[in-house]
């Protein structure tokens, strides 16, 4: 019997990030122990959490004896391959690349551009108020979305899912942007495929149970 490993996940109940490592220890049968960073009192600069994730970014998955493995795709890829049981990867090279592919849209080209650092710095050294930041929110939200739309919509590969008929690690990563959207009140129209999709992710448990609303410290709706 395989023994599960004893994670710890330092995470803040309403990232992107460590939502998709929550939905993919959920789907994998895995557990981990939270430990809280807010992100809203600097927590992640604090010189310990540093040690761990040197940009001082959640989520960072620690397992004894090696380590903090940080990055949230790096960290979905290394539990699909220590549990490989629902694979979050297509069998084929070419399935593969294109659910890489669309993962990183979404965590690499959209996501990074919200973050409380990315305020921060728009706050402080280009003068924006909460007006200009729901602007620049709307403007690469919309943008990173409607780019993957577009991308579902016209390939043949997009079934039920982003890649076949099975979630896969796209669909992780597609559900950890609405997720956040939800919290700051923002929607894109025009996105069928995408919000098809959404309500397949959403009827899943595993998805379900990462809400950021049902973490802990999420406020009351």
């Amino acid at each position: 019997m395989t023994v599960q490993p004893e994670f710890e996940l330092y995470s803040f109940w309403r990232t992107s990030a460590t939502y998709r490592v929550r939905v993919a220890l959920n789907l994998k049968g895995l557990t981990a122990r939270e430990r809280d960073v807010d992100l809203i009192k600097g927590e992640q600069r604090d010189p310990e959490f540093l040690k761990l994730s040197p940009m001082g970014a959640i989520p960072a998955l620690v397992e004894p004896g090696h380590p903090a493995m940080t990055q949230s795709t790096a960290i979905l890829e290394y539990l699909d391959e220590i549990a490989p049981e629902p694979p979050l990867l297509p069998a084929d090279p070419r399935g593969r690349a294109r659910v890489r592919s669309i993962a990183a849209m979404l965590a690499a080209d959209t996501h990074p551009l919200i973050t409380p650092r990315v305020r921060g710095y728009l706050t402080k050294e280009a003068g924006f108020d909460d007006a200009a930041w729901k602007r620049w929110q709307i403007q690469w939200f919309t943008t990173g979305l409607q780019a993957v739309e577009a991308r579902l919509a016209a390939e043949a590969e997009t079934g039920d899912f982003c890649h076949g008929d099975r979630v896969t690690l796209a669909d992780i990563c597609l559900a950890s942007i609405p997720a956040v959207m939800k919290i700051f009140a923002i929607e894109v129209a025009d996105i069928p495929t995408i919000d098809r999709i959404m309500a397949r992710c959403e009827a899943i448990e595993a998805f379900a149970a990462a809400d950021p609303y049902r973490q802990a410290g999420a406020p009351s709706r």
